[in-house]
């Protein structure tokens, strides 16, 4: 179970640069997808592999558990 209450933290600081945090339990799995808004910082986004660790610590799951969905990037 993932604590919820960590999830709106990680929520409110991506909302701040203009992502949006969707979490998502499936299974023994846990689907993460972010998703830029109209506004969001571009360069505000830490790599892949960096953002799975810290939300691994933030929803107290292991990192290799989480399905991470990142914004496109435009072409």
């Amino acid at each position: 179970m993932i604590d919820t209450e960590r999830a709106g933290e990680i929520a409110a600081t991506l909302a701040a640069d203009g992502y949006h945090l969707a979490v998502a339990e499936a299974g023994d799995r846990i689907r993460v997808t972010i998703t830029a808004g109209p506004e969001a910082c571009a360069d505000c986004l830490v790599p892949e592999n960096l953002m799975r660790g810290i939300l691994g610590q933030a929803l107290g799951v292991p990192a290799d558990t989480i399905d991470l969905t990142y914004p496109s990037t435009p072409s």
